[in-house]
């Protein structure tokens, strides 16, 4: 038969059970299926070797097909019991810690082989950073409210009031979360029950994502590890708000939180969409501040609910010790520092603090270099500036810095580095790059470019910042050897 008219093993949208029996980098399951052409393979998100797995066809090529998951058959035998509700959003949560870490480590240095050519990446591996907690880390959560629930126990979609995270594969559709999942603040999500029916006694519905009526939304909670106090931002329509009582939001508040309630917020959102963040509406403070601060490597930084700030600061500060010794390597003096993608500012801050240098940060969101500009006046640290501006474009219109940038940091969004504004980085000329990355598959594309413009990738550091989930993040060390 020819490859043309050879029937196809699976149909998109085809429900199929497989049986997982390896992993690939980014969290996917592997499964094969045996066919007279050979093995054909079937990847299956969030799942981990040894699982049967019920999932759905998604995509369809000649030699593999994409699934989404549906429901776990049976567990994997390297599965354990954990004291925790288990959520969407953790899918290695019962997979123990060193499997974890391994499996992370071992699919993340066969993605630079595969997709950098860097074959010799073992040796240039410098160390693997595990998160000091591998519980109760994360210090931001968003919950969401839903008039569709899914029931855990018995797999059904049902008409009801629900208040926790969206079932896994859906947009519309909420588990209950009736404990603690383990990531977040124990206290909080041991009484989000009890806040589901204060929610259900006032009398005003939950969203209800298909038909996008409903009051409310979400429910997003930051906290500071460091000064045990939580922000509390409910999101609501406008629909029925003239029946809502934000006195009694706040008095449930304080009465389930006592003294560690820093404030309380209600966000309207008028979108149809589901974004928490709204581009219609606004937020009032109803309770305390607005802002919580946390402490990193001896630095001061005040968040808001919308500031961006590290997920897992006490393994973010291990991250951040990690570039700050590779900016000042084999006590070299780092000279300019150019921090592209800097966000609130927080590694040009450590940065400038530890080297006395001095750090230009640059990123695209206006607030997020409001919010650097402020921390780095409160902190007391002049040798810092921060401009809000494209990468790209500063680095053609700020052309006094081209020969006098000793050291790159670069700090991109998960899609990577555009191929346009790396040619600008390289074009700098500077003798080493700090490449920090919350994709390392992105990375490893990037390396191949960075590797015909001369740079030698030195050592790279993977950082596991997300326990319980297949994220990884790295920190390699470039330096310019060549001429392209």
């Amino acid at each position: 038969m020819q490859a043309g008219n050879r029937q196809a093993v699976v149909k998109k949208n085809q429900v199929i059970d497989i049986r997982i029996t390896d992993l690939a980098f980014g969290g996917t399951g592997v499964g094969k299926i045996n066919t007279p052409e050979g093995e054909f393979a079937v990847f299956v998100e969030n799942t981990i070797p040894g699982q049967l797995v019920r999932a759905r066809v998604t995509k369809n090529a000649r030699r593999f097909a994409e699934c989404r998951l549906l429901e776990i058959i049976e567990r994997s035998p390297e599965e354990t019991e954990i004291p925790y509700q288990s959520i969407p959003g953790a899918p290695y949560a019962t997979w123990p810690m060193e499997r974890q870490r391994e499996a992370k480590r071992r699919t993340a240095l066969e993605v630079y082989r595969r997709i950098g050519k860097v074959y010799d990446i073992e040796q240039r591996m410098e160390v693997f950073i595990e998160s000091p907690r591998s519980w109760h880390y994360r210090n931001k959560m968003e919950y969401s409210f839903s008039a569709i629930r899914h029931d855990l126990a018995t797999g059904q979609e049902l008409d009801d009031f629900a208040l926790g995270f969206k079932h896994r594969g859906t947009w519309w559709m909420v588990e209950n979360l009736d404990s603690e999942s383990g990531l977040f603040d124990a206290i909080l999500e041991n009484r989000m029950k009890d806040i589901r029916a204060w929610c259900i006694s006032s009398g005003l519905p939950a969203w209800h994502p298909p038909r996008h009526t409903g009051f409310y939304r979400h429910l997003v909670v930051r906290k500071s590890i460091a000064r045990d106090q939580l922000l509390v931002n409910l999101v609501t329509s406008d629909q029925g708000l003239e029946h809502f009582s934000p006195k009694a939001f706040v008095d449930l508040c304080r009465q389930l939180l006592g003294d560690r309630l820093a404030g309380v917020l209600h966000t309207i959102n008028r979108d149809t969409g589901d974004r928490v963040d709204p581009l219609n509406g606004y937020t009032s403070l109803l309770f305390g501040q607005s802002l919580i601060e946390e402490d990193i490597l001896g630095l001061r930084f005040e968040i808001t609910m919308t500031s961006f700030f590290q997920t897992n600061p006490e393994c973010a500060a291990i991250l951040y010790r990690r570039v700050i010794d590779e900016v000042t390597s084999e006590g070299r003096k780092p000279g300019v520092v150019l921090d592209l993608f800097c966000g609130t500012g927080t590694i040009s801050q450590l940065i400038a603090r530890h080297t006395g240098e001095e750090v230009v940060g640059v990123d695209i969101v206006e607030s997020a270099i409001a919010d650097a500009r402020q921390n780095a006046l409160r902190n007391g640290i002049s040798n810092v500036s921060f401009h809000a501006a494209d990468a790209g474009k500063f680095l053609t219109n700020h052309p006094e810095y081209r020969e006098r940038i000793s050291v790159i940091v670069l700090d991109p969004p998960r899609g990577g580095i555009s191929p346009k504004t790396l040619r600008q980085v390289i074009a700098l000329n500077a003798p080493r790059i700090v490449y920090i990355s919350c994709n390392p598959a992105t990375q490893a594309r990037d390396h191949l470019e960075l590797e015909l413009a001369g740079y030698a990738l030195l050592r790279i550091s993977l950082v596991d910042q997300f326990p319980h989930t297949a994220h990884l993040e790295a920190v390699a060390l470039y330096e310019k050897k060549s001429q392209p």
